[in-house]
């Protein structure tokens, strides 16, 4: 028996007769439980945003001012993440089309660069779940790549293929609007398709044919459960929680977690704040003033802000977070738990959004990571399961559609 395994065995009445006053000792033994069962499982999170100018010197992945570095992740003992190539919603005309696509390689390029020629012997990219474990294995972390926003595919079903040979294992249908493929949830227009539309349709097979996981965040609910009940293959939501917990336009319903167990896929439990616990809408107006006070009306807005200005800028957030806190880890673990209670533990991951707004107090950056894995085991997960939760059930439905592809390929 592993000694991970046996440290689960502490019985949870140590951390309860811990007082406040001799809770250093306590904290060092939950953080000696949870590095250890981190160190014997690999971890995956699933959604990190990544800017235009990343693996530059004015982004370096290794130290840079972000929430996913390199040394963040080993720190925190974060084995493997999603860096996102991410492309916002435009209007839909060709040279929108061009320009989206000419971002979404400047990402992959980025992606590329960071592992290939600025950091070969501390991080390498995967393309295979196999890929995963033999990375880890030989001691680096992992870099995996996924697509947020369909948008980057314009109407051209090629480019599906051209992206999954340059590493994606995801794509994201939509995002904040509706685009070619299905409508997003949270579209002040509404409905434009009413879930897929026959691109998209076609979008969907495509994904399927390639092995690429098709991702149901961020879309509207109709084009989620259109898209779970179209694919073949199991489906994922790479960063999103749930709304019985917190009842936000971005969360699942139970109906949409049922039908995402019955496609066999995984969602990707999301610690982000708004996302965790709905806000209170005067926090909301005070973001939202915030925001427009320094110009942040787009999300690129708020990546390429000068230092001094994002120094400020963050300064006045920090006071509009203490007067109403951000959700807490244990907040974040909630949805874990409603969605394992509901679905199953073989249908529940982890994800962060970091660098895209996501983080909770106590989990805030790479380097916390460990204190999910503690508040696990406070409510009494076993390393089992803790492994299935951080990149077991991911790496399933991965393997899935590689295997599901292969297969169909075969038989043509």
């Amino acid at each position: 028996m592993k000694a991970s395994r046996l440290l689960i065995l502490v019985p949870a009445v140590v951390f309860a007769a811990c007082t406040a006053k001799s809770q250093p000792e306590g904290d060092l033994d939950i953080e000696a439980r949870a590095r250890a069962v981190q160190d014997s499982v690999i971890t995956i999170d699933t959604h990190d945003d990544i800017p235009g100018n990343f693996a530059t010197a004015e982004v370096d992945p290794l130290d840079a001012q972000r929430q996913v570095t390199l040394s963040k992740m080993k720190d925190g003992g974060l084995d493997v993440a999603f860096f996102a190539v991410f492309v916002g919603q435009t209007p839909r005309t060709p040279a929108n089309y061009d320009k989206a696509k000419a971002d979404a390689m400047q990402k992959f390029d980025a992606i590329h660069r960071m592992a290939e020629k600025m950091y070969p012997g501390m991080i390498e990219i995967a393309y295979t779940p196999d890929d995963v474990r033999r990375i880890h294995a030989d001691g680096k972390l992992v870099a995996a790549i996924g697509i947020e926003n369909g948008y980057v595919i314009g109407k051209d079903l090629s480019l599906i293929k051209k992206y999954y040979d340059l590493g994606a294992r995801y794509m994201t249908l939509a995002h904040t609007r509706n685009n070619d493929i299905c409508d997003s949830s949270t579209d002040p227009e509404g409905p434009e398709h009413h879930g897929l539309s026959d691109f998209g349709k076609k979008v969907v097979a495509e994904m399927n044919r390639v092995g690429m996981m098709v991702d149901v965040s961020h879309v509207s609910k109709e084009c989620m459960m259109q898209a779970t009940a179209l694919s073949t293959s199991p489906v994922i939501g790479s960063h999103s929680s749930t709304s019985a917990v917190a009842n936000v336009p971005r969360n699942m319903d139970d109906e949409q977690l049922q039908a995402l167990k019955k496609n066999g896929g995984v969602i990707q439990i999301v610690a982000f704040d708004g996302y965790v616990k709905a806000p209170a809408p005067e926090k909301l107006a005070a973001i939202d003033s915030l925001r427009q006070k320094y110009g942040l009306t787009t999300r690129g807005a708020f990546r390429n802000m000068p230092a001094d200005k994002r120094s400020m800028y963050d300064t006045e957030m920090a006071a509009i977070e203490q007067k109403w806190p951000k959700a807490t880890v244990q907040e974040f673990v909630d949805h874990i738990d409603h969605a394992v209670k509901l679905i199953g533990i073989d249908h529940v991951g982890i994800s962060s959004d970091f660098d895209g707004g996501g983080g909770v107090t106590g989990w805030n950056d790479a380097s916390e990571t460990w204190n999910v894995t503690a508040e696990l085991l406070k409510r009494g997960y076993t390393t089992e399961q803790i492994r299935q939760l951080w990149g077991g059930n991911l790496l399933r439905v991965w393997a899935a559609n590689d295997s599901l592809a292969a297969a169909a390929r075969s038989a043509n």
